[in-house]
């Protein structure tokens, strides 16, 4: 006669199985979407750190030749 715990529990593992494949697949899925979004963001990063130092030139010029007080 068979053990219905071992049956039961050879269910419960084929269902734990199941569904920790379908989080790996799932997991893999993100990282894959999460990479397209960082290459398509390449180009935003670029700009914005151009931006920034474009704006940190200009305000250390704004101060290079600030008029002196007193003139």
């Amino acid at each position: 006669m068979d053990n219905p715990h071992a049956e039961r529990q050879a269910v419960l593992l084929e269902r734990i199985l199941k569904n920790s494949s379908k989080c790996t697949e799932m997991i893999k899925e993100l990282n894959h979407c999460v990479e397209e979004i960082l290459r398509a963001n390449a180009y935003v990063k670029t700009a914005a750190d151009l931006a920034t130092k474009y704006r940190k030139n200009v305000q250390y010029n704004l101060e290079a030749n600030k008029p002196e007080e007193g003139q």
